[in-house]
């Protein structure tokens, strides 16, 4: 077959081909001023997000399967290929990414250290991320995936806070572990296509085909463990969440917004795109598991997240909460379920990525994040306090807003399937209302301290970050329309896939 490259293979390599001029141009004109280097990754990231906006006009709503695919030979001797393609679980994580890096390298304008080093590590970053997300075929699926580690690492090591190194060695020795399995398991599935299909092969959708029942069906559960710890280190899911917490707390306001908002969905596409398509039997034999493990990870991370004082912890741990809802509404095995926890992927990317923005926003001007020394914030800054208010809204599933509508699916999914891990869950949603108002009470009401002088309120910088957020918040909760429509013929076909899902499900799913 001939080399194709159309929008997915651009969309990927954007970035980083805008990384290397920019390191490059950053070693041999060390005398030209940062903002250059600014503009030029606000520029690149920029053209990433237009160029995925033509994906999307070229994308086929309503048809289920992979869409733009794109093959070229990679290493003809041993069939490693290069293939990409999307279909309605990963076009929106994909648009998500190129949209989220412009706003958080806005967010990072005030970065002065080895500005070139920092503006091409999130570029490539962004590439790694976008090629995780459009990857079909396994050993290129884990490039992209370790390519995430090193300027992840980079950007809590380099340009975090006060323990930044130990954060940046925890999340990369978490990850790394996971990984090394993830890479055993990819090498034997290449040598089981050769022993079924007569070839070796990373191919996803022709590795969907073995046949694991029989002395296989014992295989097959410990391959799909060995995939689900890879996944659950990324996700986070509970208890292998405990590099979170650090993570956020010591990266740079944009690593954070990364992080929470791109980086962990990585995971969480990996159990949808590997673990159900490849493993459909022990998706099932092991869904209940995973399903407890999710509803402890949602009540634990928003318990934990109600005695924090640092607000940026807090917001960490609504992360583990939040996205044991993707997992839960994942393993439902429903087209509710499904849909919402990968609409609630994008949902957690905004709000959760907008929250640390604000975080990143008000640590600038009070130079603390200790819920105790804050406070009557909403006097001076009342327009930063607005937009926090409708974030935080979102981010506690307010109908009207996006969360409302991807955590309402989540348990309508769930609830069909176990109406009792529902009912916990929905316990979730309570204790996110608390947190969350009662955080935003403390900083925004009640009497100023003394240490805190005047704060300026929002700058025409941080009005640019915020409200293309705020309007695909408010966008998603009242027309998700859009995103379903895409995102549910995938989920209709990953839910047959693993078939957990009840026939009267099924056919009210459109079939």
């Amino acid at each position: 077959m001939p080399t194709t490259f159309s929008w997915l293979t651009v969309i990927v390599f954007v970035p980083l081909a805008g990384a290397v001029v920019l390191f490059v141009a950053g070693l041999l004109s060390r005398r030209a001023r940062d903002s250059v280097w600014r503009w030029g990754a606000l520029t690149v990231s920029a053209a990433a997000f237009v160029i995925s906006l033509a994906m999307l006009t070229a994308f086929e709503t309503g048809r289920p399967g992979f869409q733009l695919v794109e093959r070229a030979s990679w290493v003809g001797l041993l069939n490693f290929r290069y293939t990409v393609g999307v279909d309605g679980i990963s076009l929106f994580l994909v648009l998500l990414t190129t949209f989220l890096m412009p706003l958080a390298i806005l967010a990072s304008w005030k970065v002065e250290r080895q500005v070139p080093a920092y503006m091409a590590s999130m570029l490539v970053l962004e590439t790694a991320m976008l090629g995780a997300f459009v990857a079909l075929d396994l050993l290129l699926f884990f490039v992209f995936f370790e390519g995430l580690l090193f300027p992840m690492y980079l950007i809590i090591g380099a340009w975090g806070g006060e323990r930044r190194v130990y954060a940046a060695v925890k999340f990369f020795l978490f990850t790394m572990a996971g990984s090394a399995l993830l890479f055993v398991a990819i090498l034997f599935l290449y040598f089981q296509a050769a022993a079924q299909l007569g070839f070796g092969t990373f191919d996803l959708v022709q590795l969907a085909q073995l046949d694991w029942s029989g002395e296989f069906e014992v295989t097959a559960r410990w391959l799909f463990l060995a995939f689900f710890l890879a996944f659950a280190v990324k996700v986070p899911l509970f208890p292998l969440h405990t590099w979170l917490p650090d993570a956020h707390v010591e990266a740079p306001t944009a690593g954070s917004v990364i992080l929470a908002g791109i980086l962990l969905k990585v995971g969480a596409y990996g159990l949808i795109r590997f673990n159900l398509a490849l493993f459909p039997e022990a998706s099932l034999y092991f869904r209940t598991f995973v399903m407890v493990l999710a509803v402890i990870g949602i009540v634990y991370g928003a318990a934990v997240a109600l005695i924090q004082v640092d607000v940026k912890r807090l917001v960490a741990y609504s992360s583990v909460s939040h996205l044991g809802f993707v997992v839960l509404g994942t393993f439902a095995g429903t087209v509710q379920g499904m849909s919402g926890g990968v609409l609630q992927m994008v949902n957690h990317g905004l709000s959760t990525g907008a929250l640390f923005l604000l975080v990143g926003m008000l640590y600038e001007r009070t130079h603390t994040r200790d819920l105790r020394r804050l406070g009557g914030l909403g006097r001076q800054t009342p327009v930063l306090a607005g937009f926090f208010l409708v974030v935080a809204l979102s981010s506690l599933a307010l109908p009207g807003l996006n969360g409302f509508v991807g955590e309402f699916l989540i348990l309508a999914g769930t609830f069909v399937t176990n109406a009792g891990f529902a009912a916990v869950a929905a316990v979730g949603v309570i204790l996110s209302a608390i947190y969350l108002l009662w955080a935003y009470q403390r900083m925004m009401h009640g009497s100023l301290p003394e240490e805190q002088a005047q704060h300026p309120d929002l700058s025409i910088r941080e009005y640019v970050i915020l409200v293309p957020v705020v309007v695909a918040i408010v966008w998603i909760g009242l027309f998700p329309k859009p995103f379903l429509d895409r995102i549910e013929p995938d989920a209709e076909r990953h839910a047959r896939i693993v078939e957990m899902e009840p026939a009267g499900v099924r056919a009210a799913g459109g079939e």
